[in-house]
């Protein structure tokens, strides 16, 4: 991509002033430091200064203040172990939570050694009993909680989160024991196999999110259970101010800990291959930072689903990310629609296009003197689609998505939570820079692999994961569909770029019924773009990112070609 940066919004952190006068007294290394505060000498003339302690809790402090805290809650001693916490009301609630509604009792805590001598996080083993109507089970964790000083009066605190509760609570969430309102599913793929976390760690949100949205519907029975119930609920029906998106499930789903009573699954059928998705943990797994997502044109099917870090956040099917240089599909097809490109017309591609006071460029600040439309697309010649821009309408590249590729519409339910895309209306600089898949534009893997296989199909399917007749819920679909010449031309322009373009290495011997796109995104502050790569295969589609990881060709082509292959 060029070298234009999108400017970053940063807070401002104002800081704090202390009344009266402050000295600073250092007594020794290895002892907290003080400051004297007060307002000088009484009328008697003696100091009612005081000494308050600053700087970082020793290592002594923070193994005193760990074990005063773990033993006020083991005992149960709720207003003691609170106090030892710089958040009391909001320790003293989730405290009493644990053993009220949580129905957590017989508990020990054990604090284990921070990492090093100067840490200040502890991590520490909880083993107890859940209990709930004549039901009881043992239930073990691990947490970790941190000590700090405060600096209002130099006390060693514990520093409250939920997650010293328990390491899978945010903010608002809540731990509960008793009848699951959702009972549970036994989800299985394509092929009628078992789908499991164990066995696909990355469809373990997954799961949480089929059995939240399709419990009922498969036919099981609810069982007892702790879980965490989260607090992200669904918007309002009514609430059209609201800018939350409708989605089929909370984007993080509750989650069970611990089954006292299993209850009675339901079989629920997903469109998941086994093979592939197999290949797609195998191949995130051997990289940081990548997602990827494999889907089938003629249908809509999603494949598989994937991410190097599985227990974080679902960047395959939720993330937010620039898509970089695969964003000029879209772009293209909107030219060629429009009669601004035509796959072999002679193409501008300077090594320079100002455009809204950016001044874009070409990666290595590269040209193609006399060249076409096909040489732009498959060497990504960013300025090629920035000299088009003072032809286009603000809204035109968001109606293309919106309108042709089903993006950016809020409005797909495949079956867990998702985010469908977004390619806001610009205008000057921005709106040209969207055009390469900078700007406000933004996409994962999920949204590029449906932008391959509408290429492909010359259709947009919405993606999806379980069968829209269980529960006959309606698919989204597209206002309308890009004309054949256009799709065929697209087919055409992606197939030369995965023989002779950018994305030739991944895509070599894939056959004539293939195509690609390479694509990097720039993001302040991080040293490598995100890698981006889209292609389809017969009636395979798919799309990964890795994040940091460079040129798309590099990084995430890889992972793509292990799909489609």
């Amino acid at each position: 991509m060029g070298n234009r940066r999108r400017a970053t919004e940063r807070k401002k952190v104002h800081p704090g002033v202390l009344g009266g006068a402050a000295v600073a007294i250092v007594c020794g290394v290895g002892v907290a430091a003080y400051a004297v505060v007060g307002n000088g000498a009484g009328g008697d003339g003696k100091s009612d200064e005081k000494s308050v302690a600053t700087g970082p809790p020793t290592a002594a402090e923070v193994r005193t203040t760990a074990r005063a805290f773990l033993t006020a809650w083991e005992k149960g001693n709720v207003a003691a172990a609170s106090a030892l916490t710089d958040d009391r009301k909001q320790a003293r609630a989730a405290l009493t939570a644990y053993r009220k509604e949580a129905r957590i009792a017989e508990v020990v805590l054990t604090p284990g050694k921070p990492a090093t001598r100067k840490s200040a996080k502890v991590p520490f083993k909880a083993a107890a009993t859940v209990s709930y109507e004549g039901k009881t089970k043992p239930y073990a964790y691990e947490s970790t909680l941190t000590v700090a000083r405060r600096a209002a009066d130099g006390k060693v605190l514990v520093s409250w989160a939920p997650s010293v509760v328990h390491p899978e609570l945010r903010p608002g969430d809540r731990l509960v024991t008793g009848a699951a309102g959702t009972p549970p599913i036994k989800a299985v793929d394509r092929d009628g196999g078992a789908l499991t976390a164990a066995k696909y760690p990355s469809l373990g949100t997954v799961l949480d999110g089929l059995r939240e949205k399709f419990g009922k519907e498969a036919g099981g029975k609810a069982g007892v259970e702790l879980r965490v119930v989260r607090a992200d609920a669904e918007p309002d029906a009514d609430d059209k101010g609201s800018a939350a998106k409708k989605s089929d499930a909370k984007d993080t789903p509750d989650k069970t800990l611990l089954a006292l009573s299993p209850g009675t699954p339901g079989t629920l059928k997903t469109t998941i291959s086994p093979r592939t998705q197999a290949k797609a943990e195998k191949e995130t797994a051997k990289r940081k930072r990548a997602s990827v997502v494999v889907v089938r044109p003629s249908t809509g099917e999603i494949l598989a689903v994937a991410n190097s870090e599985p227990a974080g956040f679902n960047t395959a099917l939720q993330g937010s990310l620039a898509p970089g240089s695969t964003m000029k599909v879209i772009t293209s097809s909107m030219l060629l629609e429009k009669d601004l490109a035509g796959v072999d017309k002679k193409h501008p591609c300077p090594k320079y296009e100002t455009y809204g006071g950016w001044k874009f460029q070409n990666d290595d600040k590269f040209q193609i003197k006399g060249g076409t439309f096909r040489a732009s697309f498959a060497r990504s010649c960013n300025t090629a689609f920035i000299t088009q821009a003072k032809k286009l309408d603000d809204d035109s590249l968001t109606k293309q998505a919106q309108d042709v590729f089903g993006l950016g519409r809020d409005n797909w339910s495949i079956g867990v939570a998702s985010f469908d895309g977004a390619v806001p209306v610009q205008s000057d600089a921005q709106m040209a820079a969207s055009l390469i898949g900078q700007g406000g534009v933004r996409m994962n893997p999920l949204n590029m692999a449906s932008v391959a296989a509408t290429v492909k199909s010359g259709t947009f399917r919405q993606p999806y994961l379980v069968s829209p007749d269980l529960d006959d819920r309606q698919l989204a679909r597209a206002p309308r569909k890009m004309s054949g010449r256009t799709a065929s031309a697209l087919r055409d322009l992606m197939h030369y770029t995965g023989v002779a373009g950018t994305a030739a290495k991944p895509m070599a011997g894939l056959g004539s019924d293939s195509g690609a796109k390479t694509g990097s995104a720039e993001v302040d502050g991080q040293k490598k773009p995100n890698g981006w790569f889209t292609a389809y295969r017969g009636d395979v589609a798919a799309a990964a990112v890795v994040q940091a990881g460079g040129h798309g060709g590099d990084s995430a082509g890889p992972v793509v070609r292990a799909m489609l292959r």
